[in-house]
């Protein structure tokens, strides 16, 4: 049985925009474990293996079916212990939950608010119907006046990139000298914006612009392989 990674996708299925999904995508490749990605619609989650399942990423591994990226994460360590560890240990698990926790605190947000326009012009349209459900339940406002604050959430985004420049400054990677799953934890951030916006986020020359850049290239090119977003008529 071929090992399976659900992620959802646009409506061409060619352009996968969650980030809990590419945290995974890197940490099979960083385990060098062989799988297959399958696309799916928001409809098609309620039918993922056993239909147990509300969100994606959902991992079978061989029979074994795990959801949720860290707790994939997690299992992946415990599972293939001969392969390179996502986390270096019990402390590297800690370390991963902080920036997890930061990533949905301080950067999933802003990201969240100038992707969203984006992200429903990609999608087919009973996906539409239900990311504006969806969003419009969170937030109490239409795909259009979310969109509408994108200028007001991203005007402190560089600011919210400090800790990372100074950890950056001090080490190559997150999580020493090489790097662990907390790397891809902040990498599947900026992925969701580099397959979402059209411009980029991220400034120009920052120590966290170049590590984005090592990290694309990391495992033959894993996530620099993913077709960027696409521009939006106004």
């Amino acid at each position: 049985m071929p090992r399976r990674l659900y992620s959802l996708a646009c409506a061409e299925r060619i352009r996968h925009f969650s980030p809990h999904v590419w945290k995974i995508v890197l940490a099979l490749r960083h385990k060098g474990l062989d799988f297959e990605l399958v696309p799916l619609s928001f409809a098609d989650i309620s039918r993922i293996e056993d239909g147990s399942f509300t969100s994606v990423p959902v991992l079978n591994d061989n029979g074994h079916l795990e959801g949720d990226s860290f707790r994939i994460a997690v299992y992946l360590d415990e599972a293939y212990p001969d392969a390179p560890s996502l986390f270096g240990g019990t402390g590297g698990i800690a370390m991963a939950r902080f920036f997890e926790a930061y990533c949905h605190t301080v950067l999933h947000p802003p990201v969240s608010t100038a992707a969203v326009r984006n992200m429903h012009a990609m999608m087919s349209p009973a996906d539409q119907a239900h990311f504006t459900a969806v969003r419009q339940k969170r937030f109490g406002k239409s795909i259009e006046e979310i969109y509408a604050g994108r200028d007001a959430a991203m005007a402190d985004f560089e600011a919210r990139l400090a800790p990372l420049n100074h950890v950056l400054g001090e080490q190559p990677w997150f999580g020493g000298a090489s790097p662990l799953f907390c790397d891809h934890v902040v990498f599947g951030a900026f992925q969701w914006a580099r397959v979402c916006l059209d411009t980029p986020i991220l400034p120009q020359g920052s120590r966290v612009a170049d590590w984005f850049e090592r990290c694309l290239d990391l495992y033959d090119g894993a996530g620099r392989r993913a077709e960027p977003a696409r521009p939006v008529a106004a």
